[in-house]
């Protein structure tokens, strides 16, 4: 079932506008994907095609460096972020915890096709020890030369919890 994001705010007792003044920008979905990756289980990733060429070339920089990075999430469309959101509510996690962790629905950069989740073989995804890998390390060094940036580091902004694992093609 696909959940609208005012659905989700009325059953949260929340309006657009929290968000707003939190400094939460909203966001369009994008149009005119491509498959990025597709998964052994046929879970399909896409982002816009300048996204999915740096980091194709991202990807093959790092391998050639020693460095095994894969997509955990790509695009996420709002209807799909609305049902995260409110499947968390349901089991009965609170707004603040929430929303500490995940994006309300219409405000996630996942929905404009440029962000990316990413890991590593040997660290849990989606696990804030994946700074400790040394794929991060190389991420720092060098995912900005590919247009990418960590938008959700220690203390930021945006009030989310640290997110090693979350990379923005473009500007943030």
């Amino acid at each position: 079932m696909d959940v609208s994001a005012i659905d989700v705010f009325k059953e949260l007792g929340l309006s657009e506008d929290y968000f707003l003044q939190r400094g939460l920008q909203r966001y369009d979905e994008a149009k005119d994907l491509v498959v990025v990756h597709t998964d052994e289980d046929g879970r399909i990733h896409e982002l816009l095609s300048s996204a999915c060429q740096a980091w194709h070339a991202m990807k093959d920089a790092a391998n050639d460096d020693g460095h095994d990075l894969f997509i955990v999430s790509a695009f996420r469309s709002v209807g799909r972020q609305a049902e995260i959101v409110r499947a968390k509510h349901v089991s009965g996690i609170g707004n603040d915890e929430i929303f500490s962790v995940s994006a309300p629905p219409g405000f996630s950069e996942h929905h404009t096709g440029r962000a990316i989740d990413v890991s590593t073989p040997e660290y849990l995804s989606l696990e804030e020890e994946f700074e400790n890998s040394p794929a991060f390390a190389w991420l720092q060094g060098n995912a900005a030369q590919f247009g990418f940036t960590m938008t959700y580091p220690p203390g930021n902004k945006f009030g989310y919890l640290y997110e090693p694992w979350h990379w923005y093609y473009g500007d943030a």
